[in-house]
């Protein structure tokens, strides 16, 4: 095998890292081919990583709208059938009034004056039909009422059944999209395997680096640490320095370059989102010159590396395969973006 990377800079560069890789300073001339394509696979890994996570997030948020859009079709379907149900109850009433008016029935004050025998008689028609015009009129009010309803819970119904038909497909879109980016990833995944297991005992304990860079001084940094914040959430994740870089791990043995962060931010009762992306618009935006020990810092034009900053340069993270959660350098690592929690 060729020679081997300088534990800093290889650790470095596995750190989810992007175009830089290829770069010559970046790479010194004397790195083994298999390094190279470990450090290249990796980084794939890492962003088919973060993408797989990110649409897992958005199936479960698609899955949530169709669920809710389920329920209102159950709602709207139930209206429908009670207000289809109080159209039936008026329906007699209205089949036989018009039964009555196709056949000619005559109900109105005339007919009575002129089929009544005596001025009594009259009254008491003039009175059962005022009744009965009452009632009717009264049922058509109803019956016009019950069908405006009717015809309203119909109208959300469909409004509903459509919106459960549109989130169902948007959620089998990304279902889609998630199941080929785990493909790829489990196929990215064999190959950062494949590609390690060539290296030599020696390159992989170069691989793997030191835990900390020569002078890291613990504990000055966490000095006055204030609970629930940012240092105190450092001081949480420094604890897993040495734990091994599993893909889509939250801890609290194995991490993800995201799931460190969330796991170390968990523990000082700050629920933060989940993706390297997700993260990088949570909290408020920090200008690099003034970062603090407990910052967040986002990698890469596609934000798809994160670490907490730990001062002097450094930060902290889970990097990539062989490599254990670590405190590295980030000079080499393209900045994109750092956040405040």
């Amino acid at each position: 095998m060729g020679g081997i990377l300088s534990a800093g800079v290889l650790a470095t560069a596995l750190c989810g890292g992007g175009p830089a890789v290829a770069d010559p300073v970046a790479m010194p001339a004397t790195a083994s081919e298999a390094v190279q394509r470990m450090i290249e696979l990796s980084r794939q890994s890492e962003q088919l990583n973060q993408q797989a996570l990110a649409a897992q997030d958005d199936l479960d948020a698609k899955l949530a709208v169709q669920s809710d859009a389920d329920a209102l079709l159950a709602v709207k379907t139930e209206a429908v059938t009670a207000a289809r149900n109080e159209v039936r109850k008026f329906q007699p009433v209205i089949d036989r009034t018009a039964i009555a008016a196709y056949q000619g029935a005559r109900t109105n004050r005339m007919f009575a004056v002129l089929v009544s025998d005596s001025p009594q008689q009259l009254l008491d028609q003039m009175s059962t039909l005022d009744v009965v015009q009452a009632q009717t009129t009264d049922q058509l009010k109803q019956f016009k009422k019950a069908s405006d309803a009717a015809e309203t819970a119909e109208s959300a119904a469909r409004s509903a059944a459509d919106a459960a038909r549109g989130a169902a497909d948007k959620a089998n879109q990304v279902r889609a999209d998630l199941e080929r980016k785990r493909s790829e990833l489990g196929g990215a995944i064999a190959q950062v395997v494949e590609a390690w297991s060539s290296l030599s005992i020696k390159d992989k304990s170069a691989l793997a680096g030191s835990p900390f860079p020569p002078g890291f001084d613990r504990d000055t940094l966490l000095q006055g640490l204030v609970p629930g914040s940012g240092t105190s959430a450092l001081a949480a994740g420094l604890t897993r320095v040495g734990d091994p870089y599993v893909w889509g791990a939250t801890g609290p043995r194995q991490f993800d370059c995201s799931g460190l962060v969330q796991w170390a931010f968990k523990q000082v009762g700050k629920n933060v989102p989940r993706t390297s992306s997700q993260q990088a618009a949570y909290g408020t935006p920090v200008a690099k010159k003034d970062m603090q020990p407990g910052d967040v810092i986002f990698f890469y034009p596609d934000i798809s590396h994160v670490g907490i900053y730990a001062g002097n340069g450094l930060m902290l993270h889970a990097s990539t395969f062989g490599v254990p959660v670590a405190v590295a350098p980030i000079s080499t690592t393209p900045f994109h973006s750092a956040r405040r929690y």
